[in-house]
């Protein structure tokens, strides 16, 4: 593979032996300790690491981090792991004026191409540019000429930015069949994957309007198109992809050669569908939820654990302290979890979206985590209580003492299954 997998995907693909790359979207800490740890051990992989315009913005988004701190902060842990910078691509998803579609469209969208320009100084290289999301007085759907006619504006604004910075230009995703960023809040019965006309016309308009406005020479680095393979999860279930339905899809990039799919939501899918979505030319796997959905099951099971184990650690300390965090600031879940309270309480906790995600770095649940893992640090964990409450990971981790690396484990199965599915690998 080569030094930058983004720029052979398309070529690969259409020389019969396609590879796929995972894209990490993720902003925890331990999330991306083990996604750089499972690079620094490749010496051939490249890491792809996206923040979404929610997460990290000019104004710092839920995480509190501008784009430059966001490198600084992930490049800090790879200095510490021996992953060298150079191996890292940064990633900006649905970079466009969602974080501020209650506003007017031109007050949004200049705060877009602020944002895009910021991304860009920052050093981040991989633009997915969204503009499809109304904004106020607008239609919540708008139409392809109007998306990408703004889309332009935001390519601009990343291209000037990239110029004068003196960075590498940078590779574009086009089109936004998915769900806003953060997923669905309800149960998904009926998911139909996009239809090629409509991939083809995202595809044709773009390519009119990026050339009508001399951007033809950035129209050459539009690399991939998101569309909607037919995978999602909502709070309580995960739609599997089927192959057979999006044969089309796949059909279609045979008379596209320079383009690949980016498929959003790929969380929870088996590693025989991944593996499957690679094949047919969604070659750009992108995961978020489903890591820290694993890591939050593996300190709840090491929260059972210590509360057999140890006598004052109390009863499902971490778990308890995770609910009145939740409960005392709902903003982060109350509008996208719904039913009565017994259902609130288990969507809380347990939903596929993982809304939880955004409160660990909480500093009451930071210490609520800290003291977990220092009451079970050097504790040999009995393995019969390792196949009671994290029966998902290998038994022999438990007489290591080490309740870090039973986390990393529990993050790291779920990257396996990309890894695999990238090298086209389903068993």
């Amino acid at each position: 593979m080569m030094a930058n997998p983004l720029a052979g995907l398309a070529t690969a693909r259409r020389n019969g032996t396609p590879y796929g790359i995972t894209s990490i979207c993720s902003a925890h800490p331990l999330v991306i300790q083990t996604a750089v740890r499972r690079a620094a051990r490749d010496r051939e992989t490249t890491l792809l690491i996206e923040a979404t315009c929610n997460q990290v913005n000019q104004f710092g988004g839920y995480t509190g981090m501008t784009p430059d701190l966001f490198i600084a902060f992930v490049r800090e842990i790879a200095g510490r792991e021996g992953l060298e910078a150079s191996r890292i691509i940064f990633g900006g998803d649905h970079l466009g004026p969602n974080p501020w579609r209650a506003e007017p469209a031109a007050q949004a969208m200049s705060k877009a191409e602020a944002m895009v320009t910021a991304y860009v100084w920052a050093g981040f290289s991989k633009i997915h540019l969204d503009a499809s999301m109304g904004c106020a007085g607008e239609p919540t759907a708008l139409d392809d000429e109007t998306i990408a006619m703004r889309a332009v504006r935001l390519a601009k604004a990343a291209e000037k930015a990239a110029r004068a910075s003196g960075g590498a230009l940078p590779v574009y995703i086009i089109g936004t069949e998915v769900p806003a960023p953060g997923g669905v809040d309800h149960t998904i019965s009926d998911l139909k994957p996009t239809e090629a006309s409509a991939a083809r016309r995202t595809i044709d308009v773009h390519r009119e309007i990026f050339a009508r406005e001399g951007l033809a020479e950035a129209l050459g680095r539009v690399i991939a198109v998101v569309v909607q393979p037919g995978v999602e999860f909502g709070s309580q279930n995960v739609v599997a992809y089927r192959p057979e339905a999006s044969k089309a899809l796949t059909g279609l990039l045979d008379d596209e050669p320079s383009l690949v799919y980016e498929a959003h939501s790929t969380d929870y899918q088996s590693r025989a569908a991944l593996t499957a979505l690679v094949g047919n030319g969604f070659l750009i796997l992108k995961v978020g939820p489903g890591l820290t959905f694993a890591l939050r099951e593996a300190l709840y099971g090491l929260d059972q654990i210590a509360s057999e184990m140890v006598a004052d650690y109390g009863d499902r300390s971490l778990a308890r302290t995770m609910e009145r965090v939740m409960l005392a600031a709902p903003g982060h879940w109350h509008s996208h979890y719904h039913g009565d309270e017994a259902s609130l309480y288990l969507q809380r906790h347990y939903s596929y979206s993982d809304r939880i995600r955004y409160y660990w770095s909480n500093p009451t649940a930071g210490v609520a985590v800290g003291r977990l893992r220092e009451v079970l640090n050097g504790a040999s964990i009995p393995q019969t209580l390792m196949r009671q409450f994290l029966p998902m990971l290998p038994a022999g981790l438990g007489p290591a003492g080490k309740p870090e690396a039973i986390l990393h484990a529990a993050i790291g199965q779920v990257l396996a299954d990309y890894d695999a599915a990238c090298r086209g690998d389903a068993a």
